[in-house]
């Protein structure tokens, strides 16, 4: 055997030997991958599991809904957010005349039972109490309904 012939055979065989490890190597990347997708999936279902939402729905007093908005964008808002009551949203209904006097947000909670230590939290709060007092003072709110929602499966948001 040549010289020439050693040259090649070893060509050959590096040629054959990194051409195995690619594949080795990307094999190896697309578990890690599919394994990692996998458990960063069940972590997320996980802590979301317990997520609840909080739709609350504020009758008020008629003629009284731009008060309330100027309450809740100006105090309330900050208030939720001090004691840990996150909201995904404030809103005004259009369709009158059903609507006309209603004032509707929703809030994000980890469970039922962070939002209840979360609100008895607030309730506690002297500026809550001076907020809630002025409300009763102004009659702002005649009722306001408050429904605890969990996520279906499908929905794009848990």
């Amino acid at each position: 055997m040549n010289v020439k012939d050693v040259f090649d055979t070893l060509v050959k065989n590096v040629r054959h030997l990194s051409w195995t490890v690619c594949g080795i190597a990307l094999v190896s990347f697309a578990a890690g991958s599919l394994i990692t997708a996998r458990l960063a999936h069940v972590n997320e279902v996980k802590a979301d599991s317990n997520r609840v939402f909080e739709l609350r729905i504020y009758h008020a007093v008629p003629g009284k809904v731009p008060a309330l908005e100027a309450r809740f964008r100006d105090t309330a808002s900050k208030l939720l957010a001090k004691h840990g009551l996150k909201a995904v949203g404030y809103w005004v209904p259009e369709a009158a005349p059903a609507w006309d006097n209603t004032f509707v947000y929703i809030l994000a909670h980890p469970s039922r039972e962070e939002a209840k230590k979360n609100w008895d939290a607030m309730f506690a709060d002297p500026a809550f109490q001076a907020m809630s007092k002025s409300e009763q003072t102004e009659k702002l709110v005649e009722k306001v309904d408050s429904t605890y929602m969990h996520p279906t499966d499908f929905s794009p948001m848990k």
